[in-house]
């Protein structure tokens, strides 16, 4: 796969595919920008080496403009983070925004709308795919998190410009493959939260990986109930007691404790509880704790995860935070990512 290194960006147009979908409240203020934090070492370095610089990103999944879901906010967070000025584009594809990609100086950074505002970019519209293609020299993919989406701006642009990865995409598959391929022993994977069918081919994979696989009880629930089995059984690790509470018993805290702090490498995906209210956040950070007091390596992703870290100031004390949840499970259960696909 060729880095953003291997580029000759001086002068060009490089059309940049980020993910900026981060969570917001009621009123469309940004709750956590994790994500584009994460973004701001490829794009200043490309701004610093000259190139013209076009983002573009989806926020949620709109049907149509939903002026809730547009990305003044993200601009603005963006520009605070990067100290720098960035331009915007009402629209994504069109005449004014080919004028406006055309017009940009060596440094400059422009934002494009909402890609999603466009029903041809979740139907990877090749027309679409050639419009965006059409404002920019080369493409960079900085947005692991949806690499597993079929999309226009991610599973089809880079056939039509020379395509390679950012920085931050790149520290992704070091890390996942770090964990996927050649894992130090003991690992312990930990996947949370709910939805048994997504997750048990991922259980499956990292069970034959894992020496022990944690499981939530909402899973285990899920699986007992539907008659759903585990190809290795012996190597799962459930909670004890109500596996419908709203948050882990001390006894299951104790027993999850215990594993996570043999291991060398840790794995970890998904809550362990109703942590979006502090009162149910005991187990689930007690799991994390666990998993820094261990000094493992630890890699964990996912939306909820990685709110729950960043809210508990735990986030540095990760050896990797990864801004994919599907994209990592998907990953992680050897799955081949389109957007990966399209890179190579």
């Amino acid at each position: 796969m060729k880095t953003i290194k291997d580029a000759d960006v001086t002068g060009k147009k490089v059309l940049v595919r980020c993910d900026f979908n981060v969570p917001l409240d009621e009123n469309g203020n940004i709750l956590d920008n994790f994500r584009i934090k994460e973004t701001a070492p490829t794009i200043n370095y490309l701004a610093d080496k000259g190139a013209r610089v076009i983002l573009m990103s989806h926020l949620g999944d709109p049907e149509g403009f939903s002026v809730n879901l547009t990305l003044d906010k993200v601009k603005e967070s963006l520009s605070q983070i990067l100290g720098r000025e960035i331009k915007k584009a009402n629209d994504c594809t069109g005449e004014e925004v080919k004028k406006m990609t055309q017009s940009l100086l060596d440094g400059e950074i422009l934002i494009l709308e909402n890609l999603r505002f466009n029903k041809e970019e979740a139907e990877n519209n090749q027309e679409f795919a050639k419009q965006l293609a059409g404002l920019a020299d080369i493409y960079i993919n900085e947005a692991f998190s949806v690499c597993h989406r079929e999309h226009a701006s991610i599973a089809s642009v880079p056939f039509y410009l020379p395509a390679y990865a950012g920085f931050l995409l790149e520290k992704e598959i070091v890390s996942l493959e770090r964990v996927y391929k050649d894992p130090e022993k003991p690992m312990i994977a930990i996947i949370g939260g709910k939805k048994v069918e997504t997750k048990i081919k991922v259980i499956d994979r990292l069970s034959e990986r894992s020496t022990f696989v944690i499981i939530s009880g909402l899973i285990k629930k899920e699986a007992d109930e539907k008659k759903i089995p585990f190809i290795l059984p012996e190597k799962i690790v459930a909670p004890t007691g109500n596996l419908s509470d709203f948050d882990i018993s001390d006894e299951t805290i104790e027993l999850f404790k215990e594993k996570i702090l043999t291991a060398k490498t840790v794995l970890w995906n998904g809550p362990f509880g109703k942590t979006e209210d502090e009162q149910y956040c005991k187990g689930t950070l007690a799991i994390a704790n666990a998993i820094v007091e261990s000094g493992a390596f630890s890699l964990a992703g996912g939306g909820e995860t990685i709110e729950f870290l960043d809210r508990h100031g735990l986030t540095e004390k990760f050896s990797h935070v990864s801004t994919g949840g599907g994209a990592m499970l998907s990953f992680l259960a050897g799955e081949e990512l389109p957007g990966l696909k399209a890179l190579n």
